[in-house]
């Protein structure tokens, strides 16, 4: 048997199934992107206001003065220049957008930056009220 050439088999299904695949690829590489608007539907947000933007500024506020925990860390932290920077901000906003607000805006705008203020007078004399350490 060692004159026997070896045969080589050529299975005809294995290189139809490549031809399909690559005429698939093709056809997909041909498509345009999947429109914006079934993006947008993937990932619902909710509506742009006035007021969840300052939802945002006083949640990241707090979060600055440690009354809620951050995200990620998922620990109590103050830094209170941030916080600080914060409540200016809101404040900058409550300025710019006088005379183009509600009446509930207004009040909501009265209401946050009061409670964010004593929170973070509070939060002032507690954290001078803790022993210094030193690093």
């Amino acid at each position: 048997m060692p004159d026997e050439k070896p045969r080589i088999i050529v299975d005809e299904d294995w290189k139809s199934q490549v031809e399909c695949e690559r005429e698939l690829a093709r056809h997909q590489a041909e498509q345009p992107p999947a429109p914006a608007v079934e993006q947008e539907q993937a990932t619902s947000f909710p509506p742009a206001s006035l007021e969840l933007l300052v939802s945002m500024f006083a949640t990241e506020a707090l979060m600055a003065m440690g009354q809620i925990p951050h995200p990620v860390s998922g620990k109590h932290e103050a830094y209170l220049p941030q916080a600080k920077h914060l409540i200016d901000l809101l404040q900058v906003l409550e300025d710019k957008t006088k005379g183009n607000r509600t009446d509930e805006e207004s009040k909501m705008f009265d209401q946050v930056l009061h409670e964010l203020r004593l929170a973070f007078v509070a939060v002032q004399k507690h954290l001078e009220t803790l022993p210094k350490t030193t690093a």
